[in-house]
């Protein structure tokens, strides 16, 4: 932490030296999202190349110099982080996309890129001297915070939308949080999560209000570069709900140009679903971010009235990227090839970032001999529900050889 200068609004500007901790910007409150400021003066003097070589704690506190947390707590934590980066072996064939990979945030502890914040926002909340931490969420987030908070002995109440995914809930109820299920959206949960972290003095995890929670996340992006051998791809593509997890992709590649380890910001795409993608809409009409309808399976990324809304437009308009959006069935579709082309499950939101670069590649968005990191943000175990409408039911067969030996030559699925 000793590398954080201060704050910096997304809305006026302003610079707040670090003193104490702030949420918001005491001139624009709750739309003044604030974002950290870093001395990268000083950061530069020993922050190279070798810096990172040398490293060898393949876990998110392998970045810890350029996180605003004390290192007082961060041995007891879950292993968040340095998630695979695969490369693609049949998709890139397919669309024609020489060097694809696919960055499994899936593979994190409770199976989401939520763990990069879930995990700050507890430390945050222990340096606070807090026991509670409280969040609204569709569902990931929730889980994440739930999970990480209990490794670390905070306890933990979490609002969800009555729409919220079984597995998540299940995975919410194991890790001991108080779970309470709002008859509304999300915007009713989180509405109902700042009543309860007003009134009863909670750690607030709700991650466009935290800036903390952004420094999480940018850290997938130091992982990209540092898993493609201190390069990056043309293209970098992610599901965008709230605006919080595309603004981190942003901000940590923001991070390396700023310590001259990188020459430019690759172009990043934000891929939001139909049934609900007001910040796909700003960006393509240029209006402000209007709110929107709940209406898609991609739950983690419904979100109607997005909370960081102008980080996650500065991140495509800054690194000369774009928005795109895709239907219900386009992402259920991603969900099933990238499962049979690739192994890689996942939810249908992080689906949606694999639908974006179909139809990227298909509208020439993406341009032939350009490569594309797609970051997949959450497993399918999440969701099994809507992933079983997709992909083929198990073969019935009675318990008779013969009867298996007729389908698989039926099939034509033997060795000729």
């Amino acid at each position: 932490m000793k590398y954080v200068l201060g704050y910096r609004c997304s809305v006026c500007d302003s610079f707040y030296p670090f003193k104490e901790e702030m949420m918001i910007c005491p001139v624009c409150k709750d739309s003044g999202i604030l974002d950290l400021v870093y001395d990268y003066k000083n950061l530069k003097k020993f922050m190279r190349v070798d810096y990172f070589k040398e490293n060898h704690e393949y876990n998110i506190w392998r970045y810890k110099e350029l996180l605003p947390i004390r290192n007082d707590f961060i041995d007891n934590s879950l292993r968040v982080g340095w998630t695979p980066l695969y490369k693609s072996n049949k998709v890139s064939i397919k669309y024609k996309v020489d060097n694809l990979y696919f960055k499994d945030e899936g593979m994190n502890p409770t199976q989401s890129l939520k763990d990069r914040a879930s995990v700050i926002g507890c430390i945050k909340a222990l340096e606070a001297n807090k026991r509670v931490v409280c969040c609204s969420s569709t569902g990931n987030a929730a889980s994440s915070l739930a999970g990480n908070a209990a490794k670390l002995g905070l306890e933990t109440v979490i609002f969800v939308p009555k729409r919220a995914p079984i597995g998540k809930l299940a995975q919410l109820l194991a890790f001991g949080a108080k779970v309470i299920k709002v008859d509304g959206d999300y915007k009713a949960a989180y509405d109902l999560s700042r009543q309860a972290i007003d009134k009863y003095g909670f750690y607030n995890r709700n991650a466009a209000i935290n800036p903390n929670l952004v420094e999480g996340k940018k850290t997938v992006a130091y992982e990209i570069w540092e898993q493609l051998d201190y390069q990056l791809t043309d293209w970098v593509i992610v599901s965008v709900g709230d605006g919080c997890t595309i603004a981190g992709v942003y901000k940590g590649f923001f991070d390396l140009k700023s310590l001259g380890l990188i020459e430019k910001i690759p172009r990043i795409m934000g891929v939001q679903s139909e049934g609900c993608s007001p910040i796909n809409d700003a960006y393509h009409n240029d209006l402000v971010v209007r709110e929107s309808v709940e209406d898609t399976i991609a739950d983690s990324i419904a979100v109607g009235i997005p909370r960081n809304p102008i980080k996650a437009l500065n991140a495509v308009k800054n690194s000369n990227g774009t928005y795109l959006k895709v239907s219900d069935n386009e992402i259920l579709e991603a969900l099933k090839e990238l499962g049979a082309l690739e192994g890689i499950f996942a939810e249908p939101a992080a689906a949606c970032s694999y639908a974006g670069l179909i139809k990227g590649r298909k509208e020439e968005v993406i341009k032939d001999k350009e490569s594309v990191t797609v970051i997949i943000t959450g497993n399918g175990l999440k969701d099994t529900k809507n992933a079983l409408t997709i992909i083929n039911e198990p073969v019935d067969l009675k318990n008779n050889f013969q009867d298996f030996i007729d389908y698989m030559e039926g099939e034509r699925v033997i060795n000729e």
